[in-house]
């Protein structure tokens, strides 16, 4: 007998019909845009530290390399040409201890700036509230929880640089002893090293950024869905961003612009995924766990 309560292939219309109305009531270009602001602020201080992070492991030319490659891929050569100066060492300047410590303290808190709107848009899709009713507390949580996210990019980042330097390396070694036709297929390996990269962080966003606790269940379609149309929409805004140049209407400003519209499309369609996983969730797994703080009051009304 079949399961009602099983995803199926033929129910996935009915649920994009139903995310898709959820999003567009949840006012997505308003909140990407906002996103896409918060993003701008919070570049310079992201990349000093995902820089430090794993260029410690890696080496930090390498993965400066490697990450203004893959801008020049998605954006274009002169806005990361614009991202390369901010990437510019001033580690060697002397400064005293507090104009360090306050120095760290203003990178954190500017590189998390991202991720703390992100988290205010997911608690809004799934109607959670944070569990410290202290702002302040709730704040530095907040702001805890979102510099864990740049931690886990950073691990990411270093762990897709490994299996792409393994990989390499392997290739070179078994170029001499296998045909063309086979070795070609080596290179599928690192584009699906790619896609493992983006579905683990989508899927590690909804998750762990909303209040809300949720499980791997609810948000592994979700973060599939997610997956596909970022790559969808990374390789259509390549095209446009190369072959139109809307940046260059803008001048000087035309970098910002350009990691603004690029920033605000991720954002689009991140709430979109995370308003599919609410769907999902709620027809499938129905096994969201509420904040202490949220239920507080059913239990008074049960001592009544």
């Amino acid at each position: 007998m079949n399961n009602p309560n099983k995803f199926k292939l033929k129910h996935l219309p009915k649920l994009l019909v139903k995310a898709g109305s959820s999003w567009f009531n949840g006012e997505p270009f308003e909140r990407s845009a906002i996103v896409a602001y918060y993003a701008i602020l919070s570049l310079p201080a992201l990349i000093i530290i995902i820089l430090n992070v794993v260029g410690s492991i890696w080496g930090r030319d390498i993965v400066q390399g490697e990450l203004l490659d893959e801008i020049t891929k998605a954006i274009g050569p002169d806005t990361a040409d614009s991202i390369r100066l901010m990437m510019v060492d001033r580690g060697n300047e002397s400064t005293s201890i507090f104009a360090t410590v306050v120095g760290i303290i203003t990178l954190i808190y500017g590189s998390t700036g991202v991720f703390f709107q992100l988290q205010s848009a997911l608690d809004k899709i799934w109607d959670q509230k944070p569990k410290y009713k202290n702002s302040i507390i709730a704040t530095l949580i907040s702001r805890a929880k979102s510099f864990g996210f740049i931690l886990i990019i950073g691990f990411l980042l270093l762990t897709s640089f490994i299996l792409t330097s393994l990989l390499s390396t392997f290739s070179k070694n078994l170029e001499r002893l296998l045909p063309d036709s086979l070795f070609e297929y080596l290179y599928v390996f690192d584009f699906l090293i790619s896609i493992a990269f983006i579905y683990v962080l989508f899927a590690a966003m909804f998750k762990f950024l909303p209040s809300a606790t949720i499980t791997w269940k609810s948000v592994r379609v979700g973060a599939l869905l997610t997956t596909l149309l970022f790559l969808i929409g990374k390789y259509l805004l390549a095209i446009y961003f190369h072959e139109m140049q809307p940046g260059s209407t803008y001048g000087a400003a035309g970098s910002i612009i350009l990691i603004m519209l690029w920033v605000s499309y991720t954002s689009i369609i991140l709430l979109f995924g995370a308003h599919f996983t609410k769907v999902y969730s709620d027809r499938y797994v129905k096994s969201l766990i509420l904040p202490e703080t949220l239920q507080i009051p059913q239990k008074e009304k049960q001592k009544e």
